[in-house]
């Protein structure tokens, strides 16, 4: 009875890392990590460059060196699991760097992801989402600007039917207009009920938006600090983040 039980408690959270040690080479980046996001939610990591960040992301998706600790995704260890078959398991993940294939169209980028799982996107919802990437459709990859890879690195997740998304500092360099239409993309992603951990430098563009924020220095989880808490956590987060 008590193992259901527990099952129920858990049954809304679709990634939960507990005591996550992450390392590159010699390197300890990670100590003892432990969060969790439920269903729907929209969580962001803070802090510092060098913080351990978007090496959390990384080891979600198994692409760092040695890991110890667990991580579950929708329930399931995924400690051992290559990381192409983490996709499969309905994660996205948009890495800084973006990886847009330059000698192709934005409509060839976007038909180029395979199907993970049902549920993604059309092409008609995607420039329904981003109708810059419609306008730019026959344009290739080199020829966007950078907000416009950004776009078209989000889309093609949504492609394959991920409904958890490792966003990596997706605002950098960004024009604010541009900024804030991804804002407007993440809150309609999160009203269709996908869930999204998002790495970002910009706290007036994850502020508003995200249901929780983790604080992160050193590789550990120093505070949680959820919505209605930001106010009287002010000077907490200047002292992270000198926001």
């Amino acid at each position: 009875m008590s193992a259901s039980t527990d099952n129920t408690s858990h049954a809304y959270e679709q990634l939960r890392i507990t005591d996550l040690h992450a390392f590159y080479g010699e390197s300890h980046i990670l100590h003892g990590l432990d969060l969790q996001v439920r269903r729907g939610e929209l969580v962001t990591l803070l802090g510092r460059n060098g913080a351990g960040r978007s090496t959390t992301l990384k080891s979600i998706m198994n692409m760092v060196g040695r890991r110890t600790g667990s991580i579950m995704i929708n329930g399931r260890e995924t400690l051992g699991t290559p990381a192409h078959q983490i996709a499969r398991l309905g994660v996205g993940y948009c890495p800084e760097e973006r990886g847009i294939f330059s000698s192709l169209n934005v409509e060839e980028n976007l038909l180029l992801p395979p199907t993970v799982r049902s549920g993604g996107m059309s092409l008609e919802e995607i420039y329904a989402m981003f109708p810059n990437l419609y306008e730019r459709r026959k344009s290739q990859g080199t020829r966007l600007s950078g907000g416009e890879q950004q776009m078209l690195a989000m889309a093609r997740i949504l492609r394959t039917g991920a409904n958890l998304l490792l966003l990596d500092e997706i605002t950098e360099g960004l024009a604010p207009v541009i900024v804030q239409k991804l804002a407007e993309v993440l809150m309609q992603l999160k009203a269709k009920g996908l869930t999204i951990l998002l790495v970002e430098q910009n706290f007036r563009f994850a502020a508003p938006i995200a249901d929780r924020h983790y604080l992160m220095e050193h590789g550990q989880i120093v505070e949680e600090i959820h919505q209605h808490e930001l106010e009287s956590k002010k000077e907490l987060l200047n002292t992270y983040l000198g926001v």
